[in-house]
């Protein structure tokens, strides 16, 4: 181990300790995830060196001979590695050449590079996976948890096992908004509102004037894409909806632009880590169907949504319908964050359910040993009694069918915004405000 190179003032993440976990049995890490959550300092605060690719001469030397990069104090930092796809495969080759190496490199990436093309040919030439010699993890910007901003009392980890403490946090709707518009980007956490919006809007525009058209596709559309999925937020909105979103001025929008198409541009904001799909759920695990359900879209991060939306903290409190979609977009960010670090989580083991009688739920964790909880997310107090009933009937029905053999869930939550109590509500049922939560 060489020297500390934790940055300063690193404010500690959930996902350190998936990390240590992964660099004792992995050969090499990738962390991945959108560009300002964070990768960076997070692979720092775990490692010894590092070599930046997105600088020029570094990225010039990589591609003549990229183990020259691989060279350093380990764990050594191969950070946005992707801006030189051969150094994946360098790091694979010498995890191969000396048995049980563990933790030598971090790699980091904001986005998935493309396949390559053999220069001598038109053929794409596949990236091998790594599969048992690179762990991925899966980072996101700030939850509420870590960025101060909840006080964690509520453990969804503890929910799980039976524990659980009631208590009480202050009851604020201004301040839900404003941290919704701030969202968790590491940078804006102690940042005013409307310069923490600033950030996410030169993200935004960045990703339009730069990323799509050096990908060859078209700003506009990819513009107007994003803006569809804010409008949508939490739905699984079809082709022809967001088509209609994109040319919505056209007589026929559909004509405009076809599924592939689209299906191209939803691909690209996926590898960007910019869109997040939620894949729906269903009892038993092999149902199919878990694959026939269409995922649920949102963005990485509200604030994301609100720059898309061109709001701001007043016409939000003034629109309260839009609010309560933005608000659902941030409690999926930190329910997947706090999901993920759940042991014995599932790869993806944030889900929502919906079936063909228009029952559902917001969201559904589910973990390996095939242990589940449902969640609804409502803003306000109003909706609690309601969202506890619609849960118990959800319970009923696919616990009372033989043929799903599902068990109970562990614990049913509603998930509040504005709120100050934690409190159980009955056999497993918990309403939680989110500036309690954490994981």
């Amino acid at each position: 181990m060489g020297a500390d190179i934790t940055p300063e003032g690193y404010l500690p993440r959930i996902v350190d300790a998936q990390i240590e976990q992964y660099l004792r049995v992995f050969g090499a890490v990738e962390i991945v995830g959108t560009k300002w959550c964070g990768k960076t300092w997070s692979a720092l605060k775990h490692a010894s060196s590092i070599a930046y690719l997105d600088q020029e001469s570094t990225r010039q030397l990589a591609r003549v001979d990229p183990s020259v990069v691989l060279q350093g104090d380990r764990p050594r930092v191969l950070d946005e590695w992707q801006r030189v796809p051969q150094v994946w495969d360098a790091v694979r080759h010498e995890i191969d050449a000396v048995r049980r190496t563990k933790g030598a490199w971090i790699l980091t990436g904001s986005s998935s590079p493309k396949k390559r093309r053999d220069e001598s040919s038109d053929a794409e030439e596949q990236r091998h996976s790594g599969a048992g010699r690179i762990g991925r993890i899966r980072m996101a910007p700030m939850t509420l948890a870590e960025s101060g901003d909840s006080r964690a009392s509520v453990s969804l980890a503890g929910l799980f096992e039976g524990s659980f403490q009631p208590g009480t946090c202050e009851k604020d709707a201004t301040r839900l908004v404003e941290l919704a518009c701030r969202g968790g980007w590491p940078e804006v956490i102690e940042s005013s509102v409307e310069d923490a919006q600033l950030v996410a809007r030169s993200y935004l525009d960045l990703i339009f004037s730069e990323t799509v058209p050096d990908q060859g596709l078209d700003s506009f559309i990819a513009e107007r894409l994003v803006g569809s999925i804010a409008r949508n937020l939490g739905q699984s909105a079809t082709y022809a909806t967001i088509a209609q979103d994109i040319y919505g001025a056209e007589e026929h929008p559909q004509a405009l632009i076809s599924e592939t198409t689209l299906a191209k541009y939803l691909q690209l904001l996926k590898r960007l880590y910019l869109l997040e799909e939620v894949p729906g759920w269903a009892p038993p695990a092999r149902s199919k169907k878990r694959f026939l359900t269409k995922p649920k879209r949102y963005l990485t991060d509200p604030s994301l949504a609100v720059a898309a939306l061109g709001m701001s903290v007043q016409s939000l409190i003034e629109d309260w319908q839009t609010f309560g979609l933005v608000f659902e977009n941030m409690c999926m960010r930190d329910l997947a964050v706090y999901a993920r670090a759940l042991p014995g989580a599932r790869p993806t083991p944030l889900r929502y359910y919906h079936d063909d009688s228009g029952l559902e739920a917001d969201a559904i964790i589910e973990l390996s040993d095939g242990r589940w909880a449902a969640i609804e997310i409502k803003i306000g107090e109003d909706k609690v009694d309601s969202a506890i009933e619609n849960l118990n009937r959800l319970e009923k029905k696919i616990c009372s069918n033989p043929r799903s053999q599902t068990r109970p869930p562990e614990f049913k939550m509603v998930l509040v915004g504005v709120s100050e109590y934690a409190r159980q509500a009955g056999d497993r049922v918990y309403v939680v405000p989110i500036g309690m939560l954490g994981a």
